[in-house]
């Protein structure tokens, strides 16, 4: 894999879960970082980590300018539709990676590198799906030197409500049990993102990102219950249950209908990546046994020494 060494990067929602990750990646690459952080937010941790901290935001376009001045690439993981403040909302996710685009053309950047979602294209009933397709085209029609992952459910999402369950033995998620979907590591796909930035021939591409293969929650907790050498069994409420209280909460708020849209969506087996050029890009595609193995060990529920079961 050529590489083009671009040594400067601002970090897009440095603060988050996935961005922190990001960060660290990029360190670890020594990288140059900076992170547009927004006022109010706490910025403790990266300062800790020798981030240069902006404060901004992708709403505010005049905010942004001083953000991008000696940057050469910039890394965004922000998410609106998951609403970590009361006033975050889904127009973050479209006219806020809009003014990013925008201010990263005008400032010169080389490389905009952005956090999609894996089949976004598809779901066009799913709006923070499609709002990801969305900002993808716009990159493209405005010449925007642009790297797209898209990555699938994350193994690490909802930490306390899925490891909690999996302290207890079940395995709860909104999808029925038998079918298939594709799962990342959010560490893997830090890395990945941070190695974006220095790998032009993945420039204008839209790339799925996963483990080896798509798996069910039966599965999952049948590799589950091998590595933690106890039975873990899946524990949702049946489809038609889960879907009227998702419809019922819908009435009221935006974020359950859009979370009812993408287990509709979840439900029909599409959601499932194509990881050759994954591959050809990144690297060797961990294995899915490994990646549960990995965020068990965080959860310091198995030693880090742990075998992956077969």
């Amino acid at each position: 894999m050529s590489e083009e060494r671009l040594n400067r990067v601002l970090v897009i929602g440095a603060t988050g879960h996935l961005g922190g990750k990001v960060v660290r990646a990029l360190l670890n690459r020594n990288k140059s970082v900076r992170a547009l952080v927004r006022p109010g937010s706490d910025a403790s941790a990266l300062k800790k980590l020798g981030v240069e901290i902006v404060r901004g935001d992708m709403m505010d376009p005049a905010s942004l300018k001083p953000a991008m001045e000696g940057m050469d690439a910039l890394i965004t993981t922000a998410a609106g539709y998951m609403r970590r403040r009361k006033t975050d909302t889904p127009e973050i996710d479209l006219k806020g990676n809009f003014n990013l685009a925008d201010a990263a053309q005008n400032a010169g950047l080389s490389r905009f590198v952005f956090t999609s979602i894996l089949n976004a294209h598809q779901a066009t009933y799913v709006p923070h799906f499609w709002n990801k397709k969305l900002v993808e085209d716009y990159l493209e029609e405005h010449s925007v030197p642009f790297v797209s992952l898209r990555p699938g459910a994350f193994i690490d999402q909802g930490r306390d409500f899925t490891s909690g369950g999996v302290r207890k033995g079940k395995l709860m998620a909104y999808v029925k049990p038998d079918v298939r979907f594709t799962h990342v590591l959010t560490e893997d796909l830090a890395r990945y993102l941070a190695t974006a930035v220095d790998a032009p021939e993945a420039v204008g591409k839209r790339i799925d990102i996963g483990s080896g293969r798509p798996v069910s929650l039966a599965e999952i907790a049948e590799v589950l219950s091998a590595l933690l050498g106890r039975q873990v069994r899946v524990g949702n409420p049946p489809w038609w249950f889960f879907s009227a209280m998702l419809g019922v909460m819908g009435l009221f708020s935006e974020s359950m209908r859009d979370l009812r849209a993408m287990a509709r969506y979840t439900q029909t087996g599409q959601y499932v990546a194509d990881t050759t050029l994954q591959a050809r890009l990144f690297g060797d595609v961990p294995r899915i046994e490994d990646g549960f193995r990995r965020w068990l060990v965080g959860l310091d529920l198995i030693e880090a020494g742990s075998a992956s079961p077969r």
